[in-house]
């Protein structure tokens, strides 16, 4: 699925092809909720790295999170401009991009559930929308953003 993307201004524009463009993790880590904001919590999509175009990069920014007292080697792309949280990449799965779902300008589709995580780091006033059944996980899910995308047959491998 083609994806379309800006931040607030305007002054960056991007787009890539999701092949895991549903919005289903809710990620309530101290990172994604002081940089990307939103609910205090951010949700990641999965796309591939090599189909990313960007207009306006020179208004893109780049953030290295610490974690466990290390400069993690993901970077965390938004806008120098008006602070939008945009993407992330990790050197690590170089052919991997996961937009900000909230950076996203196509209509994306509507989750069947959705999956809390790193609920162990979330912020004492967020209240979990979860409904009944929705799985919650402290730390991370075993479950990866692809695997969940193919056991819901929402994986575009196209």
């Amino acid at each position: 699925m083609r994806l379309e993307g800006s931040c607030h201004c305007g002054a960056v524009r991007f787009s890539v092809e999701a092949y895991a463009p549903v919005p289903y993790l809710r990620c309530y880590c101290s990172i994604c909720r002081k940089t990307a904001g939103g609910g205090g919590y951010a949700i990641n999509l999965g796309a591939k790295a090599g189909t990313l175009t960007v207009e306006g990069a020179e208004a893109v920014s780049v953030f290295h999170a610490t974690v466990d007292g290390k400069p993690s080697p993901g970077e965390r792309r938004f806008c120098s401009r008006c602070g939008s949280a945009l993407w992330v990449w990790d050197p690590r799965w170089p052919d991997l991009v996961h937009p900000f779902a909230s950076a996203i300008d196509t209509p994306l589709p509507e989750p069947p559930e959705q999956v809390h995580m790193m609920l162990g780091s979330k912020a004492n006033w967020v209240r979990v929308d979860a409904r009944p059944g929705e799985a919650r996980h402290d730390e991370y899910p075993d479950e990866s953003l692809e695997e969940w995308h193919k056991a819901h047959g929402l994986l575009d491998e196209g």
